[in-house]
């Protein structure tokens, strides 16, 4: 779809971003940004240990110019399984990460987020979702890897009116 005309005036389609504060949601926002979709920002409080992952993404927010941000509770403490939002050690270091999946990955969360962006993606007409998710430096997280993500687009097709992409 190219530009909206509202009110006489032009409008960009927009995109919803999973903002997390980290390198790899800022890049893929400065991406989606870049191909000039107008940016509506999610960033998910999913009870992870640092809050400073919050306050950078609202910052990250504030400097791309999103339209909407929306910040979204969910606690996946209770569930447990991962050191990111437990009691568990988080390993310093490739070595002590090993080739198993590591202790840092929280079970299903891209999928959860996906699916929270979808469902927001929906209900403000956003045609695209960006989500920086880099196989390269969590090889172990099954939820980043490139099929994860080819389904989860075939999902979003099948899921909605809109067939959102």
């Amino acid at each position: 779809m190219t530009a909206m005309q509202r009110g006489g005036r032009s409008r960009k389609p927009g995109a919803i971003v999973l903002l997390s504060g980290g390198l790899d949601s800022y890049t893929a926002a400065a991406m989606a940004r870049e191909r000039g979709y107008e940016l509506i920002a999610l960033t998910v409080s999913y009870g992870q240990r640092h809050s400073v992952e919050l306050s950078a993404a609202r910052a990250v927010g504030r400097w791309l110019g999103v339209r909407e941000h929306f910040f979204q509770k969910l606690d996946l403490r209770a569930w447990g399984g991962s050191a990111l939002t437990g009691s568990l050690a988080v390993p310093k270091g490739r070595r002590r990460i090993g080739r198993s999946i590591p202790v840092t990955y929280v079970p299903a969360r891209n999928t959860i987020f996906l699916a929270l962006a979808l469902g927001l993606a929906e209900a403000r007409h956003a045609e695209d979702i960006f989500i920086g998710v880099n196989i390269l430096d969590y090889s172990g997280y099954p939820d980043c890897r490139p099929e994860f993500i080819r389904s989860f687009e075939r999902t979003a097709r099948l899921a909605t009116k809109a067939g959102v992409r």
